[in-house]
């Protein structure tokens, strides 16, 4: 999406995005680049730290 009419189109529309919005786009094509394997390692990290159990003596990574 290199056009700059539809660009600035967009633009106009929607407004600039948050960096938050930006940063969790990035994130997310990093995530679907990972192999599956490792794409449910990084789920499950993310849930035994959501879940509070990073002290658990399972390494997290």
């Amino acid at each position: 999406m290199s056009d700059p009419t539809i660009m600035a189109e967009l633009h106009n529309r929607l407004g600039a995005p948050s960096s938050e919005a930006v940063e969790c786009l990035r994130l997310l094509k990093a995530f679907l680049r990972l192999k599956p394997r490792e794409r449910f390692e990084v789920v499950d990290l993310v849930e035994r730290l959501a879940a509070g159990d990073h002290a658990s003596g399972k390494p997290l990574s």
